[in-house]
């Protein structure tokens, strides 16, 4: 069957249609039922490929990068990129200074803080520079952000388990326990797939990196259930640089952690 140019313009498109739905909450939502529009007839014919005839090359794979390479999608691609990582710097800080005020400080806590903050160097390095025009610098960025945002969801959950009392912080223990496995297992089978020539071991890899970065947003969704307690007492750690100097690592509740409220800033200013 002899394909016209009109029919090659309408049924295969430059880019995969999923950019439309690139920078907006809905991403995965219009991840899924976009793939399934490669499948139609193409110029030229893939032999690597089986089946139907795909408009889809390994190059046009879905992943997350492929999203914002190109104006104006590249520039909500940096903007939403350089506001998560704001986002999760300012997350990261608040938790490490509320587990400061109403527990104690550890070195898994100032792990947590180190992790948090490296994912959040490496996600700006990401949404900065683009995969096709500066694509050392995105995977160093990539492999900066990946596994440290693992590291920081492993080093939550252990803190999580630690510092429970009650049942309602064993359970928010489980979640993140269960929530941290299924990234773990996404982010090997997306590295593993993505080291494939396959083009649809690549797809599946692409489905597994979406299914990895919606758990991590999920998991920081989770900390709402202890900023509930966050108060101007917490906020006061935070102005003292987080009690770093003052604040041992043997397990010791702080001191100032058991004073009134209103006598606060009087005891941390003799720390």
């Amino acid at each position: 069957m002899l394909l016209t140019k009109w029919d090659i313009k309408r049924n295969c498109p430059e880019r995969p249609s999923v950019r439309r739905f690139s920078n907006s909450t809905g991403v995965l939502v219009g991840f899924i039922p976009n793939t399934r529009l490669y499948n139609e007839s193409c110029e030229e014919q893939l032999p690597s490929q089986r089946g139907p005839e795909l408009c889809c090359t390994l190059d046009n794979i879905p992943l997350i990068s492929k999203c914002g390479t190109l104006p104006p999608e590249s520039c909500f691609f940096s903007l939403i990129c350089s506001t998560g990582a704001f986002m999760v710097m300012l997350v990261t800080l608040l938790r490490y200074a509320h587990v400061i005020e109403k527990h104690q400080n550890c070195v898994l806590n100032m792990a947590s803080l180190s992790t948090g903050w490296m994912c959040a160097a490496g996600l700006t390095m990401v949404g900065n520079f683009q995969v096709d025009f500066a694509k050392v610098l995105h995977y160093v960025g990539a492999g900066v952000a990946f596994p440290s945002s693992m590291l920081f969801v492993s080093f939550q959950t252990a803190l999580t388990y630690r510092l429970a009392k009650t049942q309602e912080e064993y359970w928010m223990g489980h979640i993140r326990a269960g929530m941290a496995l299924l990234a773990l297992i996404a982010l090997v089978l997306s590295g593993v797939f993505f080291c494939q020539e396959s083009f649809s071991l690549q797809h599946t890899s692409a489905i597994f990196e979406w299914i990895y970065c919606m758990v991590i947003m999920f998991f920081y969704g989770t900390f709402a259930f202890e900023f509930g307690g966050v108060s101007a007492d917490t906020l006061i750690v935070l102005s003292k640089g987080g009690g770093l100097p003052s604040f041992s690592l043997t397990g010791h509740k702080p001191e100032i952690s058991g004073r009134p409220s209103h006598h606060q800033a009087e005891n941390l200013s003799i720390l």
